[in-house]
């Protein structure tokens, strides 16, 4: 394998997580109601922001609390004074961002979940970031209003500068002076700040662009433009600019009945402007420069692995589909995740993965029955660590799991959306997400779901499962959606410097 991140130094040891937060903790018992079911996490470049999406339209806002702390922590560390804290992080505010709609011309129901949230730069200490549900972008700007309030006047409190009485016959308002009129104007004095207001404005909407679900949107690095793809194709936007967009990437067909493939998910390479990547359901990784030409439909890379001989079914081009790819922080590496597998590719070696990592491979007996309950066609997210050392994924009964990706590294860590993460724990049922990218091609059938067992004969339930979840850009700290819940755990990232420097 090729090093990644931090490889001179050898694979560093597992890490042991632990549980940091929670919020929107179910009890026992409790029901969980569809709009409440987060759709989409996101952290913001610095760490110090964290945004979910939900299905009901609603964003939610959380912003860490021990940043001053964090701030000095290398001084600290020269004073050779113990720092333990892990990042911790309180609810800001929230915003609705989206309501459902209804097409007329299609006869179609647009739904208000969010699919996914994208921060964008900050400006004059406002937070900046975009969300989408399936049809629509909108810009938001978060910004702390103080609101003020007059504590002194420059008259005494005594002093009666008029009344008002409201006249009975027509509505009109009758002040009465004082004998001699005001002595003096009557101003503030004294105004002091009477509390902070957040206060979200919508400042564009981007509309009208997509006929297909959109799956993806990211931010490019230039902090003027961003991307937004669906099924068929990829649009490139000016963030001050919301009544035009350039097609950028088109894979409709001519005659619809030749459609073999759709666009599953994109992104922005983290710091050349003018290259992003793209995946389809097929399993493959579009890597294309804007420069080329403007409609750019020659891919400048295409990783793909190759098929082993006589290893091809029925289900082998549903379970190739990829959901997900992230790029790395440095821009060399992607991760992908299929509904198998993750994979790491390197930008420099098209041929295939330089490593993959197995998360469903003890499913490969149920395809059929995942194929009749329609859990094949579930949409799982990975992340990459910051040091690019790990990589993440979900699965089902909640769980998720931790790969450690640096060369010698055999780290895999299966742990459970719960407060306690190392235990597996009987999980509440909760209404399962679908996503319909990728449906043009797929025939829906009626089943029952039902648990399954792994390898180490753990049961797994297919109706609940983690789907989404971020890691943190800067510390060993991954946020997790279950269902309505938002799961927070943390690793020590001194113990695993000091084994390293060993």
């Amino acid at each position: 394998m090729i090093p990644l991140g931090n490889g001179d130094v050898g694979a560093p040891p597992p890490l042991d997580w632990k549980f940091s937060q929670v919020f929107g903790e179910r009890a026992a018992g409790e029901e969980v109601h569809e709009v409440d079911i987060i759709s989409a996490i996101e952290f913001d470049k610095s760490g110090e922001h964290l945004a979910t999406g939900d299905r009901g339209g609603r964003v939610v806002l959380f912003e860490r609390t021990d940043a001053k702390d964090h701030i000095f922590r290398k001084d600290l560390e020269r004073m050779d004074y113990p720092v333990a804290r892990y990042p911790e992080f309180r609810y800001k505010t929230e915003f609705q961002s989206h309501e459902p709609e209804f097409d007329y011309l299609k006869s179609l129901e647009i739904e208000e979940k969010i699919n996914r949230v994208r921060w964008c730069q900050s400006t004059n200490g406002a937070l900046s970031l975009l969300s989408t549900n399936d049809k629509t972008v909108k810009y938001w700007k978060v910004q702390e209003k103080k609101v003020k309030k007059i504590c002194d006047m420059n008259l005494e409190k005594s002093s009666s500068v008029g009344n008002g009485s409201l006249a009975g016959t027509n509505g009109a308002v009758e002040f009465n002076f004082p004998p001699g009129g005001i002595p003096s104007l009557h101003l503030p004095v004294v105004v002091v700040g009477h509390e902070t207001n957040l206060v979200p404005r919508c400042r564009r909407i981007y509309a009208h662009a997509h006929d297909y679900h959109i799956n993806s949107i990211s931010n490019n690095s230039d902090g003027e433009t961003f991307i937004s793809a669906d099924d068929l194709r990829i649009n490139l936007w000016n963030l001050e600019i919301s009544n035009q967009s350039f097609n950028i990437v088109d894979v409709k067909p001519v005659n619809m009945e030749d459609l073999t493939e759709v666009i599953t998910s994109a992104e922005f390479h983290p710091t050349h402007c003018n290259t992003l990547a793209y995946s389809s359901s097929k399993g493959t990784i579009r890597l294309i420069d804007m420069r080329q030409s403007a409609l750019c439909d020659r891919h400048a890379k295409l990783f793909e692995e190759q098929e082993t001989a006589g290893s091809r079914s029925f289900f082998t081009e549903i379970i190739a589909s990829i959901s997900d790819i992230k790029f790395g922080k440095d821009g060399r590496y992607i991760l992908s995740r299929d509904y198998m597998t993750l994979k790491l590719w390197d930008l420099n070696m098209e041929s295939g993965p330089v490593a993959t990592f197995q998360v469903h491979e003890y499913l490969r007996p149920k395809l059929c029955d995942l194929y009749e309950n329609d859990s094949i066609f579930d949409k799982f997210e990975c992340c990459l660590s910051g040091d690019g050392l790990r990589v993440a994924t979900g699965s089902y009964s909640n769980l998720f799991r931790v790969f450690g990706c640096a060369p010698g590294s055999n780290e895999l860590t299966t742990l459970e959306a719960s407060k306690n993460p190392t235990k597996r724990q009987a999980q509440m049922p909760s209404r399962p997400s679908r996503s319909l990218t990728g449906s043009l091609a797929r025939v829906r059938r009626r089943g029952a779901e039902s648990p399954s067992v792994d390898a180490n004969g753990g049961s797994y339930d297919f109706s609940t499962k983690l789907l989404h979840l971020a890691w943190h850009p800067t510390s060993n700290t991954l946020a997790c959606a279950a269902a309505n819940s938002l799961y927070m755990y943390s690793a020590d990232d001194r113990l695993q410097n000091d084994c390293t420097k060993k």
